[in-house]
Order: structure tokens, then sequence, then C-alpha cells
């Protein structure tokens, strides 16, 4: 079994698609099993005859889900990919796929 952390309190927790990983979301999310709305991010294994030519054996993983379903698709990414994305995110090249103040209560009042 796998556990899933928002950095205040940690549950089990599994994916079907990518077992006993150690899942972790952000920290303004709640972890009360009705209420899902984040992306998660755990360090997976290291790749091992990926399809892509790009990602050779042994290189470090990230597996990227929803925490909605369990049973969601589970994405796979470089460590340097997702460090390149997480820079993008922090220079605001991503900004205008934000959530508005208006959606973000609106989606805190339907849980």
């Amino acid at each position: 079994m796998g556990t899933l952390t928002n950095g205040r309190t940690t549950i089990p927790y599994d994916n079907w698609h990518a077992p006993h990983l150690d899942w972790r979301k952000a920290g303004k999310t709640d972890l009360d099993s009705i209420l899902k709305e984040c992306v998660i991010l755990a360090a997976a294994p290291d790749a091992q005859n990926h399809p892509h030519h790009s990602i050779p054996d042994g290189t470090r993983m990230i597996a990227i889900s929803d925490d909605k379903d369990p049973e969601s698709p589970v994405l796979y990414m470089s460590r340097a990919e997702i460090s390149t994305f997480f820079d993008g995110v922090v220079n605001g090249e991503f900004d205008k796929f934000r959530a508005s103040e208006d959606e973000l209560e609106a989606a805190a009042a339907t849980t």
C-alpha cells in the first residue's frame, strides 16, 4: 500500500495503475476522502525499456495523476521534464490556466 500526503496528514492510498507509490498533493488541499481536487505526484521507479528513445534505462521518473479516482491514468515524466515544467509555472508561463477566485470558490462549494 502506498500513501497520499498533503504535508500535514498522510493516509493510505494506491492508484491501481501505479501501486505502492507515495503520492504528494498541494498542502492547500484536504485529504478527506470526499474532497478530492488535486493533481498528485510521486517518485516512480526508474525507467526501464521506455518506449521513447529520449528516456534511457535508469532515468529517474515522476508519476502524475488525479486523486479523484484511484484508477485514474498515470502519466510518467522524467524528473528533467517535470523540472522544466515547474520552471515554466514559477515563471508565470501557465498563469492563463489558473482558476479564478470565483471558480475556486465554486469548486469548494460543490465538495
